[in-house]
C-alpha cells in the first residue's frame, strides 16, 4: 500500500509488532504485508498458538482482545487455505492480523486458541462448520450454523456447489428430520428466546441433560 506524500508516495509502515515477532520467533514468522493500512503477519502453522499466546501476554504487545477468527479460500486451487486471527490491543488501540496457510490437499488442522481467549469458542466452531478446519484442543467442536448431522460438507469451501450436493427435496427431507435440539444443552438453548416456546416435554428432556433422541 502507498500513501501520497507531496509529489511522491511512501509505503505504509508495518506494525512495530512485526520486528518484535521476527526477533522472538525467527523463521516461524514467514512474511508480512500491509494491506489498506492493516498489518498481516504469516506464521508457521505449528507455531501459531505459541505466537498468539506471546502476542497476548508480552508486556510490549498485550493484544488482549480477539476480534475474530475466520478463514479464506481462494479460487486458485494452488493457493493455500488461510486461517485468520484478528487481534486488538485495547489499551493502545492497535490491531494486528495473523494468518497461517494450510494445504487444502491435506487435513485442515490448527491449534485452538480457546485457552487464550474464551471468545474463540463459537468463532472456531463457525470456521469448522463452514470450512472444515479442525481446531485441536477445542473443548466442544461441533457445527454451529448447520445441524450436527448435516452431510453435504462445508458450505464456504470453493468446491461446494451453489445449490449443495443434494437435491432440494433431499435437503428439505434431511432438515425436517434433523432434530437439532438433541445436540444442544439446556444452557445453550436457554440463551435463545425461542427456548420459551419449546414444548414442555422437550424442556423436561433438556433439563435432564438429554442430548440424544428419546424413545
Amino acid at each position: 500500500m502507498t500513501a501520497s506524500a507531496g509529489s511522491g508516495t511512501v509505503a505504509a509502515a508495518p506494525s512495530p509488532s512485526v520486528a518484535a515477532l521476527t526477533a522472538r520467533f525467527g523463521p516461524a514468522i514467514r512474511r508480512h504485508e500491509v494491506s489498506v493500512g492493516d498489518t498481516i503477519v504469516y506464521v508457521a502453522p505449528d507455531r501459531a498458538h505459541e505466537v498468539l499466546a506471546w502476542l497476548r501476554d508480552d508486556p510490549g504487545q498485550r493484544f488482549d482482545y480477539l476480534t475474530d477468527v475466520t478463514a479464506v479460500e481462494y479460487r486458485d486451487r494452488e493457493r493455500p487455505l488461510e486461517v485468520v486471527w484478528q487481534l486488538r490491543a485495547l489499551g493502545r488501540g492497535a490491531d494486528l492480523r495473523v494468518k497461517v496457510e494450510l494445504d487444502p490437499g491435506r487435513p485442515l488442522e490448527v491449534d485452538s486458541v480457546y485457552d487464550l481467549w474464551r471468545g474463540a469458542d463459537w468463532l472456531e466452531r463457525e470456521v469448522y462448520d463452514m470450512f472444515g478446519v479442525r481446531f485441536r484442543g477445542h473443548p466442544d467442536l461441533r457445527r454451529i450454523l448447520m445441524w450436527e448431522t448435516y452431510r453435504e460438507g462445508h458450505p464456504l469451501r470453493k468446491d461446494f456447489p451453489l445449490r449443495g450436493h443434494f437435491s432440494r427435496a433431499e435437503q428439505t427431507r434431511q432438515a425436517l428430520a434433523a432434530n437439532p435440539e438433541a445436540h444442544y444443552s439446556i444452557q445453550e438453548l436457554s440463551i435463545a428466546a425461542a427456548y420459551d416456546e419449546l414444548p414442555g416435554d422437550m424442556k423436561e428432556r433438556l433439563s435432564r441433560g438429554e442430548r440424544g433422541d428419546v424413545a
